[in-house]
């Protein structure tokens, strides 16, 4: 850091990561900030600066501030471990840089307090914001904790032998060994009890002990939530919930269809399936799973699809760096699914789904920590009223619209009352014309008999 870095600092103002002290902070004061910072997310401590002028004055005896500084970070419980605080020259005066790193080990607390910073302030955790902190930050982490309440009977023996089968280096190994090995299992007290990750990957009964680890998904009609929707609860082991959500996105996604002068039919998803995909398992993988009044949410509307979970980014891992930070706070969970071949061990997987959506033209995905969670984004271009993909064939108005009832307005069936009722003043007998020379062209099949035929799209 350098005079520079100084002065761009006190131009911003104080904020989440950066605060300064008046030359003559007392040692409480400087330990305050020190605590509220480590809690948060790190930052930088000016010391020798007027507060409301934000002028830097410097301190008197800068090696005498410094001892003061890290007896001050030594006063915490756990003493606070930082980087050697570094004397900046600033005109005729020495500011004192204090660096917090970001994703510090432990929770801090001073004379029974747990400060945290939040924006300009210093002020307690609350409860429940402590708990969470608490386990974000035990080397244990959540996942390994014991179930309360759950048995060995609890685990289904099938799904491990399942697993085991596909699992190389476990020849010879009972159930047991291998997942005390992989984090689902543990002993307490002479006990042998399953972990809250074994739950989640091996449970019989998941969601009878963790009732917040499910996904909720739901398919809007149109760009906000609203009383017209496709709802599912998708709940069991998480490799079971991933599947589901992968069935889900299959059966709701729209899909665009592309017709050659050869007649060939070409099928493709509104955003590319394996983009969305990866951001379910990604989303189950690293969630916050000690989040109980809250669960994953999978929601797909007219101009984009969200994938919401509980638990802010963990560890060093920011939006900024998230394509190429590797750090999850559920090990065990992580290390099975790359087993079971769901995930990639050492990737967030973010980096191929920005690969698959450039692929295909379309933005960017977003990213976002909200105020208990994170959310990612995948977005389409504006809808242009045109059907898209549909190459060297004519097709009528009537047809297109048939068609893009199928693809884009979330309809897996069409009647001919329903494409009567798009053009009232065409005769019924054109309009049966109309869909019988799709289903001749193969675009369309016809199911049903008589009056209670419908259409639906040929697969291929």
């Amino acid at each position: 850091m350098n005079e520079r870095d100084i002065l761009h600092l006190l131009e911003k103002g104080a904020g989440q990561k950066t605060a300064w002290l008046p030359p003559k902070a007392r040692m409480a004061e400087i330990a305050e900030h020190l605590a509220a910072m480590a809690n948060a997310e790190g930052g930088v401590l000016l010391i020798g600066v007027t507060p409301k002028a934000r002028r830097p004055v410097g301190v008197e005896n800068p090696d005498d501030m410094i001892d003061r500084v890290l007896q001050a970070a030594l006063s915490t419980d756990p003493p606070l471990i930082i980087p050697m605080p570094e004397a900046i020259r600033i005109g005729r005066g020495t500011v004192i840089a204090v660096t917090i790193p970001h994703g510090m080990p432990h929770v801090y607390s001073l004379e029974g307090r747990f400060p945290a910073r939040r924006g300009v302030e210093n002020r307690p955790l609350k409860a429940k914001e402590l708990r969470r902190l608490l386990i974000e930050r035990d080397e244990t982490g959540f996942e390994s904790k014991p179930c309360p309440g759950a048995t060995l009977d609890d685990i289904d023996r099938d799904r491990v032998a399942d697993y085991m089968r596909h699992l190389p280096g476990s020849a010879g190994m009972t159930q047991e060994e291998v997942l005390l090995k992989r984090g689902c299992l543990a002993r307490y007290g002479g006990d042998l009890l399953p972990t809250n990750a074994g739950i989640l990957l091996f449970g019989k009964d998941t969601q009878r002990f963790l009732p917040g680890a499910t996904i909720t998904a739901a398919r809007f009609a149109g760009t906000r939530m609203g009383d017209t929707f496709i709802r599912s609860e998708i709940a069991g082991t998480i490799p079971d919930q991933i599947l589901q959500a992968e069935t889900f996105l299959i059966d709701n996604l729209r899909r665009e269809v592309s017709l050659t002068s050869r007649m060939s039919r070409a099928e493709r998803f509104e955003y590319p399936l394996e983009a969305a995909r990866e951001l379910v398992v990604n989303a189950v993988a690293h969630r916050d799973y000690s989040i109980r009044g809250d669960g994953i949410r999978l929601f797909i509307f007219a101009d984009r699809l969200e994938v919401t979970s509980p638990g802010r980014l963990p560890g060093p891992v920011t939006v900024e760096n998230i394509a190429d930070e590797r750090f999850s706070r559920n090990t065990a969970i992580v290390q099975v699914l790359s087993d079971m071949g769901f995930i990639e061990k050492l990737g967030y997987g973010v980096d191929r789904v920005i690969a698959l959506m450039r692929e295909r033209g379309l933005p960017d995905p977003e990213f976002e920590e909200t105020a208990g969670g994170f959310r990612a984004v995948l977005r389409k271009e504006p809808e242009t009223g045109k059907l898209v993909g549909i190459a060297g064939i004519e097709l009528n108005p009537r047809q297109e619209a048939a068609i893009r009832f199928l693809t884009q307005g979330g309809h897996s069936r069409i009647t001919n009352r329903d494409l009567q009722e798009m053009f009232p003043d065409v005769h019924p007998e054109t309009i049966r014309r109309d869909l019988a020379e799709l289903v001749d062209r193969g675009i369309l099949l016809r199911m049903g008999k008589k009056r209670g035929s419908y259409y639906v799209l040929k697969r291929l």
